[in-house]
């Protein structure tokens, strides 16, 4: 479905939806709007409008290609499907086919959606929808409200209907998300705030990082750690003994997990990561991708003086090919690097707290697994 080119959004303001020569693309949730929209206007005309034309949330008026089509219940009812297309961002609801299907209820019964087959279900509090509802995301539920009234005052309908999205294979698709880990059973969210998908901005993992904190605060944990992988997670659990609903997949968006926390506070964080992804915090980088930083030897060098090393040793760390590199010259001779990162890391985290109630802890690892640095607890003054 990739290849095909239907789903593919164009008109209104898309063409001007550039960013750094890369193609943006649109979010489940406005891909859900358009299906709705078609489906809906189908129930009421008799005739699918394809493409069909919605307005974002920041008034760009995209259109979108039909994917499928199909008239139910006699007329009372209408399915209408939309590929995904993200653009040029990794997003793995890429292709994915959005179904919306729309069904007339009393007049009165205003507007109910369901999961259908693909998209999850919400089973843990914490999240901005409740315990069983949907997971369909709080601005593309009002995008689809705000539409399906637009066509019932343009058609003559009540506007009263049943909205099921479903996504095809979301089941599958959901296994690359953190659904499971937020409690967002049988398959994908319905995400956007914005029905755009910048490239690279890496939004979802963003949101599912605040998300995590949401869940974890729901759940009464009072200490969460924010991890760059599975291995420093793993780490983080032998040391720590926390639950699932308390590891916060961060990557390398250490910036989004200290500026999510400042704002809703857990008395205590654990950052845990690689030698050299936890370096570039101790540097001041909150986004730790090796494409927007890198690790800054030098400093490295200057932090190897302060914790003993003679000046051909920082000059070697200087010098060195790797921040492992550095790291194992000085492990070599007794100087504690990983433990200075590792401190230098938590005071730079407390800074961007600014002073919220949070205590921080770092463990810096090699790529075995091993603890090669740690900084002990340390919070706000007075605390």
């Amino acid at each position: 479905m990739t290849d095909s080119p239907a789903g593919k959004a164009t008109g209104g303001r898309a063409a001007q939806l550039q960013h750094t020569g890369l193609r943006h693309g649109w979010t489940t949730g406005a891909c859900a709007t358009a299906a709705t929209t078609a489906a809906y206007t189908a129930v009421l005309t008799g005739e699918f409008p394809d493409p069909v034309t919605i307005t974002l949330p920041k008034g760009q008026t995209p259109a979108f290609a039909l994917a499928a089509e199909e008239m139910r219940g006699g007329g009372r009812s209408a399915m209408a499907a939309i590929v995904k297309d993200a653009g040029d961002d990794p997003d793995v609801t890429h292709g994915a086919l959005i179904r919306s299907t729309v069904r007339v209820l009393p007049p009165g019964s205003g507007v109910v959606f369901r999961a259908g087959p693909g998209v999850g279900t919400v089973t843990r509090p914490g999240l901005p929808l409740a315990v069983g509802e949907p997971a369909i995301n709080p601005v593309p539920r009002q995008m689809m409200r705000e539409h399906v009234a637009e066509v019932a005052a343009r058609h003559g309908g009540t506007g009263d209907v049943e909205i099921e999205v479903s996504v095809d294979h979301g089941e599958e698709i959901a296994r690359s998300t953190w659904n499971g880990r937020l409690g967002i059973l049988g398959g994908i969210s319905i995400l956007g705030t914005t029905g755009i998908v910048v490239p690279y901005s890496c939004s979802a993992w963003i949101d599912s990082i605040r998300r995590g904190v949401d869940v974890a605060r729901a759940a009464g944990r009072t200490h969460v750690a924010g991890c760059t992988g599975s291995t420093s997670e793993k780490v983080a659990v032998a040391v720590h003994g926390l639950p699932e609903d308390a590891l916060l997949d961060m990557g390398d968006f250490a910036g989004a997990v200290l500026k999510y926390v400042r704002r809703h506070p857990v008395d205590r964080l654990t950052v845990a990561g690689g030698f050299a992804k936890l370096s570039k915090l101790a540097a001041g980088h909150l986004d730790l991708h090796s494409a927007r930083s890198q690790v800054d030897k030098g400093f490295l060098a200057e932090l190897a003086r302060r914790a003993g090393a003679d000046e051909p040793l920082a000059s070697a760390v200087a010098a060195a090919n790797t921040g492992l590199d550095a790291l194992q010259r000085c492990a070599a001779r007794g100087v504690p690097l990983g433990d200075l990162v590792a401190a230098t890391a938590r005071d730079e985290a407390l800074a961007v707290l600014r002073g919220a109630p949070v205590t921080v802890d770092v463990i810096c690892i090699d790529r075995a697994g091993t603890i090669v640095g740690r900084a002990e607890p340390k919070g706000p003054a007075g605390r």
